[in-house]
């Protein structure tokens, strides 16, 4: 059987595009060419099965009340067990936890993404090797974001993650990275451009290959240039 990778996030796991100049169809969204999950499933191989749950406004664990059924909380368990065996689930949530409505911030955020850790790891759909997890802090909001439902704080928070997701990562025995330094459109300072998606991939793929513990041999030269 396959690898299984599930990657659960929001809209840029979902591959949404608002600047449509930036994708090859000139639609919505990034297409199977584009979008990092089909970009990590392309350079890992067919020894592998990359598995997309991205939706836009998805949270760790709040209720959207102007978005239906986005809590990822209320569902996970389902998710993980819809495609189990799983082998590493990836976790990039955290962006719409910083919204004005939820009066939050990084630290609270965190407590989020702890509890969705926990009770994957109590969900029994992992394979041989028991639970693997990546936790990825995404890409923090820029300043000059266009919706209303971002602020100054929420610029703030969002760059707080990465640290709060690292050491939730060490306290958890998870595997992290930091998705900063992905390019985020110029048209809302939110959503990644093809070349976000394209470096998000290039990130994964050197992650998964490590903690699933199989490199392949080019990955590791392009690492020693």
């Amino acid at each position: 059987m396959k690898k299984h990778i599930l990657c659960i996030g929001d809209s840029n796991t979902h591959g949404l595009c608002t600047d449509p100049s930036e994708s090859a169809d000139h639609g919505s969204r990034y297409n199977e060419e584009e979008r990092w999950t089909c970009l990590l499933q392309k350079a890992l191989g067919a020894e592998y099965l990359v598995i997309e749950e991205g939706l836009s406004g998805r949270t760790c664990v709040y209720d959207d009340p102007d978005m239906d059924s986005v809590n990822l909380l209320p569902v996970l368990h389902a998710l993980l067990n819809s495609h189990e065996p799983l082998d590493l689930l990836i976790l990039m949530l955290g962006t719409n936890d910083s919204k004005v409505k939820f009066n939050t911030d990084a630290k609270k955020i965190t407590k989020g993404m702890q509890i969705l850790v926990e009770e994957a790891k109590s969900v029994p759909c992992w394979g041989k090797n028991g639970p693997k997890i990546l936790i990825v802090a995404p890409a923090p909001i820029e300043e000059g974001v266009i919706y209303p439902d971002f602020n100054e704080k929420s610029v703030e928070t969002t760059r707080a993650l990465a640290r709060e997701y690292a050491l939730l990562a060490v306290a958890e025995r998870t595997d992290f990275l930091d998705a900063g330094g992905c390019e985020l459109t110029k048209a809302d300072h939110v959503h990644l451009t093809a070349k976000g998606h394209r470096q998000m991939a290039e990130r994964m793929e050197t992650a998964v290959r490590d903690i699933l513990g199989k490199t392949a041999p080019e990955a590791v030269e392009e690492r020693r240039e």
